[in-house]
């Protein structure tokens, strides 16, 4: 799968080039356009418990849709739900990616929820995260721009929940408050719980908070208003 991406990094597409019979697997809603003659199937990998895992606890989808290329190949292209950039990462292991940043993934890799702990639960991101695992690459959105941290062995940094996209099984994450002097300082500085990151490793981050902007807009509705 060569993948492509274009209107980076605010509205991104992925283009993913197949080449003759070459299969790709896609989050369900996540394709914008085929070309001619590409075969789509729509399927519940891992039976019903894999499905469940993903949907109700890694915050995908049911199904997952599955992308052949005919004899003379042909490509599909991709897109998030909100706006923002597309990361194309290389899978040699495994990878830990935030709710609802997975797009699509080669044939090789197997996408999972995984119990990301009580921290993960309490730092606002739903307590699961995917678990992405195998072989070759994945593709993943993030709200907003997206940028990639390097951790050095014992090498820490400070990230607020919301700006997690993903990161690199071998990296150590640690819940704790964003202020010190506990919950009264915490509210003042309007930052609650963050996450600590220490290496070696690498984590990616995106330039938006979705549950923010999701909390503003609900704010903002006139059903919300009374």
């Amino acid at each position: 799968m060569d993948v492509t991406v274009r209107h980076a990094p605010s509205f991104a597409v992925a283009r993913l080039n197949l080449a003759s019979g070459e299969s790709l697997n896609a989050e369900s809603g996540a394709m914008m356009a085929t070309s001619a003659g590409v075969e789509i199937e729509a399927k519940m990998r891992g039976g019903l418990k894999g499905a469940f895992k993903r949907s109700v606890l890694g915050g995908e989808s049911v199904f997952v849709t599955k992308f052949t290329a005919p004899s003379q190949g042909g490509w599909v292209d991709v897109a998030a739900r909100l706006p923002g950039d597309v990361v194309v990462l290389p899978v040699h292991g495994a990878l830990s990616v935030a709710r609802g940043g997975y797009l699509a993934a080669d044939e090789g890799v197997d996408i999972d929820a995984k119990w990301g702990g009580l921290k993960n639960l309490a730092g606002g991101e739903g307590g699961f995260l995917v678990r992405v695992q195998g072989e070759g690459q994945v593709v993943v959105a993030a709200y907003g721009a997206i940028d990639v941290v390097e951790l050095q062995a014992g090498e820490s940094f400070v990230l607020d929940s919301g700006h997690m996209v993903a990161y690199e099984d071998g990296v150590e994450m640690q819940l704790r408050r964003a202020a010190s002097g506990g919950l009264i300082q915490s509210a003042k500085s309007g930052e609650g719980l963050v996450f600590e990151f220490t290496g070696p490793g690498r984590v990616w981050t995106q330039s938006r908070n979705p549950g923010e902007f999701i909390g503003w807009l609900t704010a903002e509705l006139p059903f919300s208003r009374g």
